[in-house]
């Protein structure tokens, strides 16, 4: 015996024979196409149908059997009952009919009573006649006795290929754009005129409400005093209100006669303020000086440093002060003062916390809300149109928080459903978006500094190290362009698209990076200081620094002013804040002037007002200084 092999038959190896080849049986269809586009009615355009129909008929045929529970079986099942039984009938009259015709042809005698027999018999044939006698009577009761008890139907299996596909299509409406037109509601002007008499007789009116009240109470029998006791408790009388409500009404009052005290106290400096200018300055050529005005101090805030200064967006003369220790052998409470320039005596809002604030900003769009980084790594959001001193979110070690102090907190615009939402820098090498979803902080990580080289761990491990973040700032009109300062004085410029990569790195400083700032007016322009002593001036396209200034001393803070765009002041921790302007001067600044007078005190943040000619200026005892920018220092652009 041979083996036949086809001659097309690969002559394989052992090897390749022992080898296992697997092939996977899938359900697709190669045959079926893949490029069926349909028009999509939704979004007014063709749209590439991704999941085809992958069935493939090998055999089909139409049959014409019916279902025993539709209505056309229904109906056949009845009508097949019906000519069964009229059948069983017809056979039973046949057989009887038979005998007698016989009987008629044999005898001729009984023709007659055959005729009426057969007579009846076909009436009942055709069911017309009426049937009549006893005899006949009788012959229905034994046909009613000799019929057969009627068949159950045989129950016949379901046919498992009866299948009907059916599928129906539903028209898309067209949208429809519908906009309305209402009229202004009337309004009407309404102006009166106050007096103190007035005054006086509205005051008379309240204090005889008062006393018929108590009138009334005391005219009560005391049976009665005592049932009200029994029924609901100690109820309130008419007379307490009126000794609750009158402290809530006159809670503004006061308010505004506080300030005007003040005003009275610090009239000279509200004179300075408002009219006074330095007229030495046209001798002086280009230099300028600071005008000291106001100072804001709070007792329980002496022992505590100035973190974060800012400027409410809304209301011109509020600022809020954060304050805790950069100190880190010394951590202890913290706090966030609201002052206002009317009352320098005393802040308007007190908000207390268990860790030292680092950070702070008022969001743009929503002034009453207030963003706020502490030194334990949580951020927190405070409402100031709520009366409580606790913030209406703050993150946790389930939501996200930073493992090490937050050093910086910005507002960002909002969403697109609407949502606030701002971003957070801390030590730990994150840069956090924090948004409120439904009452609900819920965090982002953007990106994750790292450091080039690794780090030897325990057994020889390496370890990855993580970059310390310790300011950033967005870019006015490119919103997902940001600068982040590091603690290894690198400056690296990000994008909120790529989480993993920087776009470009600025060997910046040879130490941390205090500030980063970007030109509210130049868009490529920005600003750095740290505690190397200089402050520099960047364009962002450029690798090297357009301008350095070698302060001398270590700097703690810088800002841009907002009415030109070369004007920048920075503070140093010898206690002088230096004013340059690079549209006069560029290599020297125009003003620098000596703002805390204590020794061991340093000034650690400086702002801007956004409207009024002034700095504000806070070091590390909690003490804020109002600075009046003089002439020279405050010119405007061409």
């Amino acid at each position: 015996r041979a083996l036949v092999r086809s001659p097309d038959q690969l002559e394989l190896t052992e090897a390749e024979l022992k080898q296992e080849v697997t092939r996977t049986l899938t359900a697709d269809n190669p045959n079926a196409p893949q490029n069926i586009v349909r028009y999509s009615f939704k979004e007014r355009e063709y749209k590439l149908v991704e999941h085809m129909d992958q069935t493939a008929i090998h055999f089909s045929f139409n049959g014409n059997m019916v279902p025993k529970d539709s209505d056309e079986g229904r109906r056949q099942s009845i009508r097949s009952s019906i000519e069964a039984g009229r059948l069983i009938h017809l056979c039973f009259l046949s057989s009887e009919k038979a005998p007698v015709e016989t009987a008629a042809e044999t005898s001729e005698e009984a023709e007659t009573k055959d005729e009426e027999q057969t007579g009846d018999t076909e009436a009942a044939e055709e069911g017309e006649g009426e049937e009549e006698g006893e005899g006949e009577e009788e012959g229905e009761a034994t046909e009613a006795e000799e019929l057969p008890p009627p068949k159950e139907p045989e129950k016949k299996l379901a046919n498992q290929f009866n299948f009907i596909e059916r599928d129906s299509m539903t028209p898309q409406n067209p949208l429809r754009e519908r906009g309305c037109q209402l009229e202004p509601l009337p309004s009407q002007n309404f102006s009166a005129n106050v007096n103190q008499w007035d005054i006086y007789d509205a005051y008379v009116e309240e204090l005889e409400k008062m006393e018929k009240a108590k009138e009334k109470e005391k005219s009560k029998p005391q049976a009665v005093k005592k049932e009200e006791e029994k029924r609901g408790g100690r109820k309130l009388s008419h007379v307490e209100p009126q000794h609750i409500e009158p402290i809530t009404r006159v809670a503004k009052a006061a308010k505004i006669a506080e300030r005007m005290v003040n005003l009275n106290t610090f009239d000279d400096i509200a004179q300075d303020f408002k009219y006074f200018e330095d007229a030495s300055d046209e001798f002086r050529g280009q230099q300028g000086t600071l005008l000291p005005l106001w100072h804001f101090q709070y007792d329980k805030t002496k022992k505590l440093a100035v973190t974060a200064i800012s400027w409410n967006p809304k209301y011109n003369d509020l600022f809020a002060v954060g304050y805790g220790s950069y100190d880190f052998m010394k951590q202890g409470h913290g706090m966030v003062l609201l002052y206002s320039l009317k009352n320098p005596s005393f802040p308007e809002y007190v908000f207390s916390s268990n860790s030292g604030v680092m950070c702070l900003d008022f969001n743009s769009e929503h002034p009453h809300l207030m963003a706020v980084g502490f030194y334990d790594g949580n951020v927190a959001i405070y409402n100031l149109k709520k009366a409580t001193s606790q913030p209406i979110h703050k993150s946790n070690a389930e939501s996200g928080k930073h493992t090490e102090p937050v050093w910086q907190v910005k507002w960002q615009k909002d969403d697109m459903d609407n949502n606030s939402n701002f971003f957070s820098i801390s030590s730990d090498g994150r840069i956090v978006s924090w948004t409120l979803v439904k009452n609900e902080l819920v965090h982002v990580d953007i990106i994750k500094l790292s450091v080039e080289g690794t780090m030897q761990g325990p057994e020889g491990l390496q370890l990855q190290t993580l970059g310390c973040g310790t300011s950033f700032d967005f870019h006015k009109k490119i919103d997902y362009l940001f600068l982040v300062g590091t603690e290894e004085g690198k400056i690296y410029k990000c994008s909120k698209n790529y989480s993993n990569q920087f776009l470009d790195v600025f060997e910046a400083h040879h130490m941390a990076v205090d500030t980063i700032s970007w030109n509210p007016y130049h868009l490529k322009v920005f600003i750095s200081c740290s505690s190397d002593w200089t402050v520099k001036i960047w364009d962002h396209t450029i690798k090297t620094p357009m301008f350095i200034y070698d302060l001398s001393c270590a700097v703690g803070d810088v800002a841009w002013s907002p009415y030109s765009s070369t004007v920048f002041a920075a503070v140093t921790i010898d206690g002088k804040a230096h004013v340059f302007d690079l549209n006069i001067n560029k290599h020297e600044p125009l003003c620098t002037q000596l703002v805390v007078t204590r020794k061991k005190n340093k000034t650690t943040h400086i702002q801007f007002n956004p409207v009024y000619p002034i700095i504000i200026v806070g070091d590390e005892r909690g003490l804020i200084t109002s600075l009046k920018l003089s002439p020279n220092l405050r010119k405007m652009p061409k």
